[in-house]
This record gives structure tokens, C-alpha cells and sequence, in this order.
């Protein structure tokens, strides 16, 4: 079972606040004329490594006694958790192999080799990157660092939501994209323990809905999944978060690929932002009337990483215009 706690998102944010960005928090008025709500983005788009993933990443490798640090580390990851780790070893000289899905983009490849980390390409997905790469963890001894379902993960993730609530604790909603869950588990954590009026809103496309299903079902359910545009939320998730989001996330909504497509649009024209397919998920919800009961409150969209391929992002913003 997953044990996270505000304690633990507190313990994270001492252990990580020298290495990370302090994301801005803006209100975005455009979208706020828009939905008629006030509502606020968290960029962590301007995280380092593009993502909030440096900040479960950087948690957990520093958790990490100095044995299973001399091992190495391993992961699965779409990409964005995939440069965190690699960034964290990086800052201590530990080893990192990571695997990736075919799906990655180039611009999530090129980063995870920047930090100096040794890149495997396996998989149609990332189910199936992560099978490949428990594997290889049996057979080389690293250690593995979970994508999603890890309390230093989880807690690292949770502290998006602390430093906005300590700078705006007033919001009536957060809206967050939905992967693997450690986001959203780990906001929501942060949270509910500030606010437990707060509603947690999880964000998924009909591309990779398990959140949705699962969530609806109260048990891990079997979904169809296709391509998609939000490539960093796409595969299954565990047991361990599922049952964690049941006792303290409210919902999930499902958008779909063009509202993804148009609100990347819109960041680029409304706010100069390159923002990635799984980033803009939460826009995508608000602009295309996914959220109505949410008009007249105070809403927090997390805007959760950059890494789009320009090329991919350009033909978009070509379709538009």
C-alpha cells in the first residue's frame, strides 16, 4: 500500500526546493473571460527538464541509501520521469538506464541523453516499456525508480500543489492531467490536507482512459487505448494509486484529440507557451465546456510540461491559422 502524506509532500519540498524551479502562477484572463471562472496556471511547463517530473525524480533518488545508489537506476517512463531521473543521477554521479516506448518523442529522448543517461527504445507503449525494464533491473541489479507508484514519487509530485496553495490557498478546484497517477495522487494529497473542501479533478483522453474507467468501476479496468497527441498520459496505471485517488480524488473527465490539439493551439497563440499534448489536457477540459459547474469559482490548471516535439507543435499551429 501507498503511504503519502502532507508530512511527506513537506519532507519532499525541504529535500528538493535547492533543485527545482519555483513554477510561476498566473491567472490566465483569456481563459478565465472564456470558462467565466477565475482561473489560475500552474506552469510547470518552465520546470526544469520541462516537466514536474523533476520533482518526484529528485525525491526519490535522494531517499535512496548509498547501496542501492552504487547499483545504479532504472526506469520506464513515457519521457518526462524519464529526464528527471536521468537529471537527478546526473547531480549525483549515479548511473540511470532508461527505457523508453517507441512513442517518446525526440525531443524527451534527446533530453533523457543529455543528462548523460543510457537510453533503451522498447515497446509499442509504455505498459510495455516497463515490462522490458523490470527485466533488465532483474538482470543488471539497478535499482528501479517507479514512475507512479512510489510514496517518494508521489510526495515529490505533491509539492506542484503546495507551493500554489501557499501562494493562492483560496481555489475552489484543481484540474490536473492524469497519467500514471502521481500527480494527481500527490496534489490531491497536498491538497485535502490544506483545503478538504477542495475539489481534484483528473484530466484523461478517449486515446488512454483507464483513470476514467477504473475510477467509475472502483477496480482496475480493462481499456482500449489508440495514439495520442497527450503521449506522456498514456498506459495503465496500479493498483496501489487507484485505490489511493479513490479516497481523496472527486472525478475524471475525458477530452477529446482535437480539444487536446486546439488547446495546445491556444497556449502557443493565448500565452507564448510550448505546451506538450498531456500538458494542455486541463485547458483542453476548460475551453471545450468539459467542467460548466466550475463557472463562477476559483479554478487551478496545472500546465504540466513543455516537451513537444517543434515540428509536431508548428503542423498544429499551422491547422489553425
Amino acid at each position: 500500500m501507498l503511504n503519502v502524506s502532507m508530512l511527506s509532500v513537506l519532507q519532499a519540498k525541504k529535500r528538493i526546493e535547492h533543485e527545482i524551479v519555483k513554477t510561476p502562477l498566473i491567472k490566465s484572463d483569456a481563459l478565465s473571460l472564456h470558462v467565466g471562472s477565475e482561473v489560475w496556471l500552474k506552469l510547470e511547463n518552465l520546470q526544469k527538464t520541462g516537466s514536474f517530473k523533476l520533482r518526484g525524480a529528485l525525491n526519490k533518488i535522494s531517499s535512496l541509501s548509498k547501496e542501492e545508489l552504487g547499483r545504479g537506476v532504472i526506469t520506464a517512463s513515457a519521457g518526462n520521469h524519464a529526464q528527471g531521473v536521468a537529471y537527478a543521477a546526473s547531480l549525483t554521479g549515479v548511473s540511470a538506464l532508461i527505457v523508453v516506448p517507441k512513442t517518446a518523442p525526440e525531443t524527451k529522448r534527446a533530453g533523457i541523453q543529455r543528462y548523460g543517461a543510457e537510453l533503451v527504445v522498447h515497446g509499442d507503449n509504455y505498459d510495455e516499456a516497463e515490462a522490458y525494464a523490470y527485466r533488465l533491473a532483474e538482470e543488471t541489479g539497478r535499482t528501479f525508480v517507479h514512475a507512479f507508484e512510489d510514496n517518494e514519487i508521489i510526495s515529490g509530485q505533491g509539492t506542484v500543489a503546495l507551493e500554489a496553495l501557499l501562494e493562492q490557498p483560496d481555489f475552489d478546484a484543481i484540474v490536473v492531467p492524469a497519467g500514471g497517477g502521481g500527480l494527481i495522487c500527490g496534489i490531491a494529497v497536498a491538497a485535502k490536507a490544506l483545503n478538504p473542501a477542495i475539489e481534484v479533478i483528473g484530466i484523461q483522453t478517449h486515446a488512454s482512459p483507464p483513470w476514467y474507467y477504473s475510477f467509475k468501476e472502483r477496480r482496475l479496468a480493462d481499456v482500449t487505448y489508440s495514439d495520442s497527441l497527450a503521449d506522456g498520459l498514456h498506459g495503465g496505471i496500479s493498483q496501489g494509486n487507484l485505490d489511493l485517488a479513490l479516497t481523496i480524488v472527486d472525478q475524471f473527465v475525458l477530452v477529446e484529440e482535437e480539444q487536446v490539439a486546439h488547446a495546445m493551439y491556444w497556449l502557443a497563440k493565448e500565452h507564448h507557451y510550448m505546451v506538450e499534448g498531456s500538458g494542455a489536457v486541463g485547458v483542453a477540459a476548460l475551453l471545450h465546456g468539459h467542467l460548466p459547474y466550475l463557472k463562477g469559482k476559483k479554478v487551478l490548471n496545472i500546465v504540466s510540461g513543455s516537451n513537444v516535439d517543434a515540428a509536431k507543435l508548428g503542423k498544429i499551429i499551422n491547422s489553425y491559422t
